[in-house]
């Protein structure tokens, strides 16, 4: 049987008084344009965060092993029991196995390690009932602030292993914000697949041309302290000329600085793990209290790995930490409540540090903390997307933290309830804060963001831009004040105006780097001797229902499937003779189907399309 696949992504967005589209980003014949300004500044395409790139849906890993609490402390307990899953084989799809901790409390004195690659840490739920949930306590301050799980091979490298004898340097003159495809003195020692990364040395030439940082004239940043590096991995190579599997967030100017490539040599990198329905609750004494655990969990020297329906307590630094980390998904997790004093270093509720690349939070909560979602990392961390979270009573603003974080999108955020911070989302210059934070982000995007009566700040960086697009606040400006210094004021477009479409950009830039161009899908790829026609599937991405439009030939006995991306059969939409014409289906998920990548086969007298369709919940 030959299998024929192709996409078709169908937008809906006809002009009309209530819709309208941004200059910067918009659709034209159905596809997304990009528009760049004098500088070559451009919205980059965000889509490529988040577990194994947002391409396959996070799998359902079976049980393999269940333990319940004992009395006392539970650490040793349970890391005897992780240690034995992570002894397991790992099968065809790097996967061990899930340790399921049932419900009940679970004391835990020191430090939990995952540190083994296909493994996953799942409990019963993530509620306040022990009867039904999972919560492991954290006790005691010994050692003094320390992680209560740590997911990963646990060492901040930040990508500095090398394969001996892979360096070279980038040959193109330009590789502007976006671009995946550049050409390199020599490519002999590179291969289709090869992890590579690419560093941008922090020379004198780039420091001068974004204003050695902006930092008040304090604090100004030295040569080698700020390089830009990305942790990508090879998808096409012809002679010397390399693509890449994701783009790049900033600018690479050969003449302010010689970028090169090496190959990764990947030590200790932990994958597919995963962090599933459990509650981590810090015992403190309330107040500022700061004599108890620090962090619920820290994912280091990690990627394609996930956390997912999980709730986190009374840390004092993060519920969720990021660092040496490459495309995680964190989805529909809440961190509330930090004890802590109320001061900078603290309250970092989900928190993306150093080296924290192509990391996606999606649908999570952040309550009481001071900056809520948060790159705390600089210039290694890029590609950061917080997308349709809710931040609620924060001390301070959502934001780039320091030094130049490259590609934040912040998409559909709403914080509508009271805080004590003015403004609650901040791509901007912070100046000499801390140590010399300066400018915090560049190329990065406020997407039809809602800050009820609080601001949003947007100051354009030089080389770069920030902006806000449809977003309603009391105020949206790069000027002081609200903003804490004096700087360019960033793009802004469509303050408090209704009907952005696309409504959200990282659904929209997903469902269309899944699907190719609607012109290149219809040529040639049909059998002229097919009874199949045509298989249309809208929305894409869909919730709750995806609804399908197949065009027969002839008269056949059509079949209509469901799979997930591990080829496991999902549902059976339709199976029927049908007369040849346009024939209408819908397909609605069943209430526990996971989020996710599926794919739709239609097939009939032995020829068979597939399409890819992005469920989000």
């Amino acid at each position: 049987m030959r299998i024929t696949i192709y996409f078709v992504f169908i937008t809906l967005c006809t002009a009309t008084p209530q819709t309208w589209q941004s200059t910067k980003v918009f659709y034209q014949n159905d596809r997304l344009v990009y528009a760049s300004d004098a500088e070559n500044n451009k919205v980059p395409d965000f889509s490529f965060a988040g577990y194994k790139r947002s391409e396959d849906s996070i799998p359902t890993v079976p049980v393999v092993k269940t333990i319940s609490p004992v009395s006392g402390d539970n650490t040793t307990h349970i890391q005897a029991a992780l240690d034995e899953v992570g002894r397991m084989p790992l099968n065809a799809n790097g996967i061990r196995g899930a340790l399921l901790l049932q419900a009940g409390n679970y004391n835990v004195f020191g430090t939990v390690f995952l540190k083994y690659s296909g493994v996953v840490l799942r409990g019963a739920g993530d509620s306040e009932n022990s009867l039904t949930s999972t919560i492991i306590i954290g006790k005691g301050d010994d050692p003094h602030q320390r992680t209560i799980l740590v997911v990963g091979g646990g060492s901040n490298t930040m990508w500095r292993d090398s394969v001996s004898g892979t360096k070279t340097n980038i040959t193109s003159d330009t590789v502007v914000v976006g671009d995946r495809t550049f050409t390199v003195a020599n490519a002999a020692p590179y291969k289709v697949g090869d992890n590579i990364i690419m560093y941008h040395p922090c020379s004198e030439a780039w420091l001068q041309s974004v204003d050695y940082g902006g930092t008040n004239g304090t604090e100004f940043w030295t040569v080698g302290e700020q390089p830009i590096v990305y942790n990508r991995r090879i998808i096409a190579k012809m002679e010397n000329t390399l693509t890449i599997d994701a783009p790049v967030f900033n600018h690479l100017l050969r003449q302010l600085s010689q970028s090169y490539i090496y190959k990764y040599a990947r030590q200790g990198i932990v994958t597919n793990a995963g962090v599933e329905n459990l509650r981590i609750d810090i015992e403190t004494a309330g107040g500022v209290d700061e004599n108890h655990a620090w962090d619920a969990v820290d994912m280091v020297q990690i990627e394609d790995s996930w956390i997912r329906n999980c709730t986190f307590l009374h840390f004092g630094m993060s519920g969720v930490q990021t660092y040496t980390a490459t495309r995680l998904t964190i989805e529909n997790c809440i961190a509330k409540d930090p004890i802590s004093i109320i001061e900078g270093g603290k309250r970092y509720n989900f928190n993306c540090y150093a080296a924290s690349q192509l990391i996606l939070f999606k649908n999570c909560t952040a309550i009481n903390g001071r900056h809520h979602y948060v790159s705390n990392g600089h210039s290694l961390t890029s590609g950061i997307v917080f997308y349709k979270c809710r931040s609620e009573k924060t001390n301070s603003s959502n934001e780039g933290h320091r030094r130049w974080t490259q590609g934040m999108l912040y998409d559909n955020l709403v914080d509508t309830l009271p805080n004590v911070s003015n403004h609650i989302l901040g791509l901007y210059n912070r100046g000499d804060y801390g140590t010399g934070h300066g400018w915090a982000s560049v190329h990065s995007v406020a997407w039809n963001c809602k800050a009820g009566q609080r601001d949003i700040i947007i100051q354009k960086p030089p080389t770069g831009q920030n902006y806000a697009i449809g977003c309603s606040a009391r105020v949206i400006s790069g000027n002081k004040p609200p903003a804490p210094y004096n700087q360019p004021q960033g793009y802004i477009e469509g303050k408090d105006k209704a009907g952005l479409v696309p409504a959200s950009l990282f659904e929209a830039q997903l469902a269309e780097r899944l699907n190719p161009s609607p012109v290149e899908d219809q040529k040639g790829v049909i059998p002229s001797e097919g009874s199949l026609l045509l298989f249309d599937a809208f929305p894409n991405p869909f919730n709750p229902t995806v609804k399908m439009q197949i065009t027969l030939r002839n008269k056949a006995t059509l079949k209509l499937e469901a799979f997930d991306t591990l080829g496991r059969l999902v549902s059976v939409i339709s199976e029927s003779t049908l007369q040849a014409g346009i024939h209408q289906f819908n397909w609605k998920p069943a209430v526990n189907q996971a989020s996710g990548m599926y794919v739709l086969q239609a097939s009939a007298d032995g020829h068979a399309i597939m399409k890819k369709v992005m469920f989000l919940k």
